[in-house]
């Protein structure tokens, strides 16, 4: 067996927790953690899940430590703050197998609808967080996380960022190591009511003070002095910025446990440098500390508080006379996300447009329903809102908007946290239209199953939920079906559930079109000599049909053959 491969660093998470004797791995999938459980999944040795969302994922690791097996999670920085219930208590608590929570943030928002460090939920939770700068030290952090999690009695979280996630870099592959341990009943430190928690809390207050000696003569927080003038304290992708750009012209103390600190070690290198500097992406978290314990440090004043941290930052903020290959920072042209060519979210969207109505969006795929030229969605938030949004703006109107307003969400976000909003909508009796888009998927973080698809992470079969039953048993009684390809029949629905009083759920079902095994039509073909050149084909916003010598021109390339396009020509130059 080759000891050396290259690896994107989910991957090499993947691969240091199964090295590490992990036995069970639970997720919700989010860009970018999405490839730590799907490489999971390819080790026999470990049980690998999807679970419908985050907060039940920590909560089956959290139960498969306590059994005795090493365990893992994995989630995008929103999915913590799902997670954070659970994880909050199990600091308290403590593990018996080591348990690892991997989270991974993404600065520049390149999929996500907030830009958040994770490294504060460290700090809250009182559990302390690694966070590697490249693939092998991916790898051997998840490793070192479960040495940590035993020794001290604690969930450790592993934090990523889209940069480190998805780069690739050189890893030393090792064997596997086999851990359990046996369960034993200890009601005064896993049952959390008032009087045990109480008792609880100053234990995890002196191991935080253990973990941050520890820290302090830990192998991942490394000192290179090169330099007696400049000092930079830095972590994860931004080290890989600092040394690119510095090299060795800077002395540098890279941070891999970046909570709790290392006090002593962190002023120690202060002391050996003129002027300290610290780099790192989104907030001031490690240059606060610094503040805290009377270091003087230059930080946010000159680096960037929002966004992804780059290599053109690092040269501003120095002063260093731009290199030649500056002009590779120079702005490329926009190329906007899009809905597919036959997706079937989009014929729904015209129709929503088309009738100028209030839609509560939701997170996947098909909240780029909210790009032009459909522009129909006003408002995103969070994982399954559109359900509660759209019942309280109803109820907040007195019902006066209920015939204008919609909400639409995917099948997975459904399942994630649409069930309890959509309980709530028949609970206290809303005059409100739920559009489940069910394309048979989990679309946007790139096709994986959940509890409505009829198959597990391995691609076996596994239970499948009913939809319309589930919608049923929550107290909704009108609930129907459409074929998002029949805009007629679509429209005709969404418009008569809108008249009827009471709660009401539309299902637009029609898999999404990129499944393997979706079989498309031949593709549409538009008859220059029929076509008016009034472009109602063109508000639909498919990437297959553009405008040549002013008249409908079809992509053959890209077109599936839906024939959503060819129901807006009133002069059937479509077909």
């Amino acid at each position: 067996m080759h000891n050396k491969e290259l690896m994107i660093g989910n991957a090499a998470v993947a691969r240091g927790l199964w090295e590490a004797g992990c036995g069970v791995v639970s997720s919700y999938p989010g860009t970018p953690s999405t490839e730590i459980t799907e490489t999971a999944a390819k080790y026999d040795e470990i049980y690998c899940e999807w679970a419908p969302n985050e907060k039940t994922a920590v909560e089956t690791a959290f139960g498969a430590c306590m059994a005795g097996r090493r365990s893992a999670c994995a989630m995008k920085h929103v999915g913590l703050n799902v997670a954070a219930d659970p994880m909050f208590t199990i600091s308290y608590t403590g593990v018996n197998a080591g348990m690892v929570i991997c989270v991974a943030d993404d600065p520049g928002m390149f999929s996500s609808q907030n830009e958040q460090d994770s490294r504060n939920y460290a700090r809250a939770s009182k559990i302390p967080m690694l966070e590697p700068s490249d693939s092998e030290e991916a790898r051997v952090f998840a490793k070192t996380a479960y040495e940590i999690s035993e020794k001290f009695d604690t969930p450790v979280l592993l934090r990523m960022t889209t940069r480190i996630a998805h780069s690739q870099s050189i890893v030393n592959k090792e064997d596997r190591v086999e851990v359990s341990k046996e369960y034993k009943k200890n009601p005064k430190k896993h049952i959390m009511v008032p009087a045990n928690a109480i008792a609880r809390h100053p234990v995890v207050e002196e191991r935080l003070e253990k973990i941050a000696e520890y820290s302090e003569t830990a192998p991942f927080n490394t000192e290179e002095l090169t330099s007696a003038e400049i000092g930079v304290i830095t972590s994860g992708a931004s080290y890989q910025y600092v040394k690119e750009i510095l090299g060795n012209t800077v002395s540098i103390l890279k941070l891999g446990m970046v909570y709790p600190f290392p006090d002593n070690l962190l002023k120690e290198f202060a002391s050996k440098v003129s002027k300290l500097y610290v780099v790192e992406e989104l907030d001031g978290f490690i240059e606060g500390h610094c503040r805290e314990i009377g270091l003087d440090v230059v930080g946010k004043e000159l680096f960037p508080k929002c966004g992804e941290l780059t290599q053109k930052d690092i040269v501003k903020a120095f002063g260093i006379v731009e290199r030649p290959h500056a002009e590779l920072y120079s702005k490329l042209p926009v190329r906007p996300p899009m809905m597919c060519s036959g997706c079937p979210h989009r014929g729904i969207y015209y129709i929503l447009a088309k009738h100028k109505l209030t839609v509560m969006g939701d997170i996947g795929c098909y909240t780029l329903g909210a790009q032009p030229p459909l522009s129909s969605i006003d408002v995103v938030t969070c994982m399954g809102a559109s359900v509660t949004m759209t019942h309280g703006y109803n109820k907040a109107t007195d019902g006066r908007y209920a015939g204008k307003t919609v909400g639409v969400i995917g099948d997975s976000t459904f399942m994630h946290s649409g069930i309890t909003g959509l309980a709530n909508v028949a609970y206290n009796g809303s005059d409100s239209v739920i559009i489940i888009l069910d394309n048979s998927i989990t679309g946007m973080t790139g096709h994986q199953q959940n509890p409505t698809t009829g198959y597990n992470i391995k691609g076996d079969p596994a239970t499948k939920i009913d939809l319309e039953a589930l919608c049923h048993a929550l107290g909704i009684e009108r609930v129907r079906v459409v074929d998002p390809y029949n805009l007629g029949e679509s429209e005709k629905v969404i418009m008569e559930e809108l008249e009827a009083k009471g709660p009401s759920v539309i299902i637009s079902r029609r898999p999404c079109v990129l499944l393997k095994y979706v079989k498309t039509n031949p593709p549409m073909k538009a008859d220059a000599d029929k076509c008016r050149g009034c472009k109602k084909c063109m508000k639909l916003g498919c990437p297959s049909i553009s405008i040549r010598d002013g008249k409908a021109h079809i992509d053959q390339t890209l077109c599936t053959g839906c024939a959503v396009c060819s129901q807006l020509c009133a002069f059937g130059a479509i077909g």
